[in-house]
């Protein structure tokens, strides 16, 4: 399950200033106005005074942003999920579209890393025999650095 968003339904009546609302979701009161302004949150209510008013849904909504971001998504998928979501336009072909995309960036980045791990792990043992080589000598300069110089 990639995270759970609530349904209109369940927002409760009680009302939050944004303080509170960071409070609770451990973001910043800017965080917050970052994403109504991105339109990930539903513009919020305003007190007599002109205060942001937020229910408890928002709370959700942005739990529910937070754990799509850890997940990996970005803003413009995250607003993408919400809007398959609130405008009923739910239909799991178009999460499983989604989903695959995210999967398929993935598996790229995790390429991209493992042959960023093999280089590493070939300037580490260009490390290692030097030191070696080295050992107890009058240190110089490391052979990755000097290499790099250069071609990298």
């Amino acid at each position: 399950m990639i995270g759970v968003m609530p349904t209109n339904h369940q927002a409760a009546s009680t009302v939050m200033q944004i303080g509170e609302v960071a409070e609770r979701t451990d973001l910043t009161v800017d965080t917050i106005r970052f994403y109504e302004k991105r339109k990930l949150l539903p513009k919020a209510g305003r007190s007599a005074g002109r205060f942001r008013l937020y229910t408890e849904e928002a709370i959700e909504r942005l739990r529910f942003i937070g754990q799509m971001q850890g997940l990996g998504f970005s803003l413009r998928e995250i607003r993408e999920l919400i809007e398959l979501r609130t405008h009923k336009v739910e239909s799991c072909e178009s999460v499983q579209r989604l989903l695959r995309e995210k999967l398929t960036n993935i598996r790229a980045k995790m390429r991209e890393l493992e042959r960023l791990e093999s280089e590493l792990l070939v300037d580490l043992r260009k490390c290692d025999r030097e030191l070696k080589r080295r050992m107890r000598q009058t240190p110089s300069a490391c052979p990755v650095l000097e290499e790099s110089k250069g071609t990298r």
